[in-house]
């Protein structure tokens, strides 16, 4: 099965040709299911493809799946080939999985909207191309799919284009990814140029068996995490992911959730061996700023009103998590938490789509308050998701954040100071959110003429074809810790670490051991020190949005997200413009004007010798007499012949 790997992508690439041609006329909801359906086909690929690695020998779970010679070009071979391996095949189970359920939301989500088909278009193409990036062999197939999902997440982010704000973030998206780009495509050249190959199995071969120089490795390691710095939205980079929103709510749990913003994490996990070999402050570099962005992005979600960016800031924040993870050299947490996170995300954005769709659109949480009265299962479902990002057990964030807390410890007790505060506030700003959402007193009723309902405004439960979603990813959200669970005593052994063993291939060489540190032998007291901050920031929230005894405190420095993104646009419309006019001047009257004035000077002189062109035989013959009683005199005076 898994020499069948190329379907995974060809499913919905397929899907959006057909959607091309034919969308139109298979309208509402037709294009909806038959979009959805291809992902799931996709997905069952992906199942399949599974099993038959699982039913190999640990060495043997690697095949290579060859299309076609794409750049045959001198020493630089490039082929059109997929890579089956745990990684490959485990990003593309929970990417097709989950997009697949994100799809049967859209279909009652996008309801009545004008261009339905096409919204189903560019999801097939984005799922198609986050399908490449998983599956590519070597650096430029999964820069074809890096680009793809750029190109997709500008399209739909931009979806509703009339709204100057959705405009606005499509192209902000797009410029700023375009920074990343940079730097995996420089990466990609020092790569061919110390490896003679692209592919991921040269590279990591090359870092494996030392025949990579550290300062080769040390400058591929920090040009790919400046693209990972970008896709996956870290500091200083961070700014675009939250006004992704602006798209409909299934993209951004596309976006924030399945695809792009994990792309980065999957790209520093599968050149793990680079990492290993590169100069040692290049992990503390990636710990620090995973870190340093997670603690950045949960104080601004502290003091955001709208239901949606506090996911956006949220995301920010636990994918800083994943990258805390990378630096201290757990690949295979930064994995775990990406698909648990996975899970949660897309539970809690679809849940809050469904509740914007039950509340008319309306997404201010303060307009909000005891929807679990009139939308239970949204409510129940988004709780689900609540306790798992919060990290209370047994639900699966926890296992997966506390498995991050722990490297982190070992690798440095300032990283996991820091990576606890957040923890701290992640679970009182979602407490704030779900309490402000489902519980209290109704708000709502006070804004009915906003929404012209005249007195009678009424949120209401979303249909079965957006429920059925939310019900499976709470499951997923519940339960997912299992195919991690540490080593404690009352764990069964044969339930401990299996996604370590399935990704052991893959991480062998970079994954830090911490089994003889203190951090792991304490483990269980770290554990409950992470359950009691996770409860701590819960109780925290509940005194002061649910019993009102102490005081709300949300500086409008935080609501503003500290500046940093008006900062940027101060910048870019003010210095940054004059300075890019500057530029234009310079290339206009330096570059442009060296060029133009070699033609000029060129042009000129061609036109003085062009006189000389006048087709009488006679003047020539006159040149040429005069030509040679100059060569004679030359001989005779000059060489001294007489």
């Amino acid at each position: 099965m898994a020499e069948l790997v190329w379907l995974i992508p060809a499913f919905p690439l397929f899907g959006f040709l057909v959607l091309l041609v034919f969308g139109r006329r298979m309208g509402e909801p037709g294009a909806g299911y038959f979009a959805a359906g291809m992902v799931f086909a996709s997905f069952a690929v992906s199942v399949g493809a599974f099993f038959d690695l699982v039913g190999r020998d640990e060495a043997e779970r690697s095949e290579v799946v060859t299309l076609f010679s794409w750049l045959p070009v001198g020493s630089l071979q490039v082929d059109m080939a997929f890579l089956a391996d745990p990684l490959s095949i485990g990003m593309s189970l929970f990417v097709t999985g989950i997009a697949g359920l994100i799809h049967l939301f859209a279909v009652g989500y996008m309801h009545g909207d004008p261009k339905f088909s096409k919204f189903f278009l560019y999801l097939n193409l984005f799922v198609a191309s986050m399908a490449v990036l998983v599956l590519g062999e070597n650096l430029l197939v999964t820069f074809l799919g890096w680009e793809g999902v750029g190109v997709c997440s500008y399209f739909l982010i931009s979806f509703w284009h009339r709204r100057d704000s959705a405009a606005t973030a499509g192209k902000k998206a797009f410029v700023t990814n375009r920074v990343g780009d940079w730097g995996v495509m420089t990466a990609m050249f020092l790569a061919f140029g110390a490896v003679g190959s692209l592919s991921y199995s040269a590279i990591n071969s090359a870092a494996e068996s030392g025949s990579l120089a550290q300062s080769t490795a040390t400058g591929i390691a920090l040009l790919l995490f400046v693209g990972a710095v970008g896709k996956s939205a870290q500091l200083p980079l961070y700014f675009w992911l939250p006004d992704a929103m602006e798209g409909p709510t299934p993209v951004s749990a596309l976006i924030h959730a399945a695809t792009m913003v994990t792309a980065g994490v999957f790209l520093m996990v599968r050149v793990n061996p680079v990492l290993a070999v590169s100069a040692e402050y290049v992990p503390t570099i990636i710990a620090w700023v995973g870190v340093a962005t997670a603690l950045f992005a949960a104080t601004i979600a502290v003091a955001q009103n709208d239901i949606k960016k506090v996911l956006a800031y949220s995301t920010v924040s636990q994918l800083g998590f994943m990258f805390l993870a990378i630096g201290s050299g757990a690949y295979v947490a930064a994995i775990f938490h990406m698909m648990t996170h996975a899970a949660f995300k897309a539970l809690l954005f679809l849940g809050s789509g469904s509740v914007i769709h039950g509340m008319h659109e309306e997404q201010d949480m303060r307009k909000m308050g005891a929807l679990r009265i009139a939308m239970p299962i949204t409510a129940g479902t988004f709780i689900i998701g609540w306790l798992a990002i919060a990290g209370v057990p047994p639900f699966a964030g926890f296992w997966s954040k506390d498995e991050i807390l722990l490297f982190a410890l070992a690798s440095s007790p300032a990283l996991y100071v820091v990576g606890l505060v957040t923890a701290l506030l992640t679970a009182y700003y979602m407490t704030r959110q779900v309490i402000m959402v489902f519980l209290g007193t109704a708000r709502w009723e006070s804004h009915a003429e906003e929404h012209g309902a005249h007195g009678e405004f009424k949120p209401h439960e979303s249909s079965p074809i957006m429920l059925l979603p939310l019900i499976v990813l709470a499951g997923l959200s519940a339960v997912m810790g299992i195919i991690q669970l540490p080593s404690f005593s009352w764990i069964p052994k044969d339930l401990q670490y299996r996604l370590e063993h399935w990704l052991h291939p893959i991480v062998a060489f970079g994954e830090a051991s911490i089994s003889d540190t203190s951090a792991y032998a304490n483990k269980g007291w770290f554990a409950l020190l992470a359950v009691g901050i996770a409860l701590a920031g819960i109780g925290l929230a509940h005194l002061v949005y649910s019993k009102r005894s102490l005081p709300v405190i949300e500086p409008q420095i935080m609501a503003d997200g500290w500046r940093y993104d008006a900062t940027i646009s101060d910048f870019m419309g003010g210095p940054g413009r004059r300075s890019f006019e500057g530029m234009v001047a310079l290339d206009e009257k330096v570059v442009d004007g060296a060029v133009n004035g070699s033609a000029t000077l060129v042009r000129s002189l061609s036109g003085q010798l062009r006189r000389g062109q006048t087709g009488f035989v006679r003047n020539y013959a006159a040149v040429i007499g005069i030509g040679v009683v100059v060569m004679l005199l030359w001989f005779v005076v000059g060489r001294g012949v007489l």
